[in-house]
This record gives structure tokens, sequence and C-alpha cells, in this order.
């Protein structure tokens, strides 16, 4: 969907009484880490969506080889989760701009984030929602990293 779009939706939804969830990143390569993240995301409301960021805003967080797959096809496969309700993409380095349009209830982010280290909490606040970390288990950050995978695939 197109923020536009999405806001649209979440108002609707929110109005009707559920609890919109929503959670960013870029998603280039699909792995485990991320369907286990994304089922916890949406296991904390009603609809989840989920920003992905643009090919050029992944290039310039993660360098010129990023991404491995194109904006589209991120967001296609996203949407196929069962857990995912609505994908939107977003080309600047944060999702302020986009949680501010959309408004959800929560902002779920992995456990290598701290909430005072994130422009989006205080955003989550001026709303009247809250951030969320999903924690990993101690081998998580590791093992399913986009990044780890991408290296343990070019040294073989």
């Amino acid at each position: 969907m197109s923020s536009a779009e999405a806001a649209g939706r979440v108002a609707e939804l929110q109005r009707a009484g559920k609890t919109i969830v929503f959670t960013n990143g870029c998603f280039d390569i699909l792995h485990v880490g991320h369907v286990r993240y994304l089922s916890r995301a949406r296991a904390m409301g009603d609809w989840l969506v989920a920003g992905v960021n643009t090919d050029q805003s992944v290039r310039a967080l993660k360098g010129p080889e990023r991404p491995v797959n194109s904006e589209n096809d991120r967001a296609e496969v996203l949407a196929a989760l069962e857990c995912v309700d609505c994908v939107v993409l977003f080309a600047q380095d944060t999702p302020v701009e986009l949680i501010e349009q959309i408004r959800p209830d929560i902002d779920v982010k992995g456990g290598d984030y701290k909430i005072d280290d994130m422009p989006e909490a205080r955003v989550m606040a001026a709303l009247g929602g809250r951030v969320e970390i999903i924690p990993f288990a101690a081998t998580d950050s590791e093992r399913f990293s986009t990044t780890e995978t991408i290296n343990r695939y070019k040294n073989r």
C-alpha cells in the first residue's frame, strides 16, 4: 500500500477498536529470524504494518552492494507472510515520517535497539503509543543476520 492508503486503513481499524503494530527494516534476504520476529510483532496486536526501506535507503544504510533483492521483491515476499497485514515502502533513513503518517499503537524493534537511541520513540510517545523491544536469543543476532548470511556465502 502507499503510506496514505495504509494510514486510511489504520484509522478505520483503530476506530473499530483494533490495535495496530508497526515495524520496519530492510528485510533484504528474508530468513527465519525475520519470520520469528514478524510473528512475535503481529502477536502484539490485531494488524501488522511492515515498513520496508527502499533500495536507495538500503544502499545508504548498508552500502553499495545492497540490497540483494529489489524493494518490490522484498515487499512482495513480506506481504505473502500470514503475519504481515500491510507493507509500505519508505525512503528515509528512519521510519519517523511514516510512523507520523500511519499513527500505529505499537512500534516494535529487534533486541539490538535501545529505546533511548530511537528517534521514533519520541514520536510514538507524542502519539500516545509505545515502543516494544523483542529480545533476541543469545545466538540469534549472528545466526540470523542478513549481513552475516551474505558474508558466510561470500566466504565459501
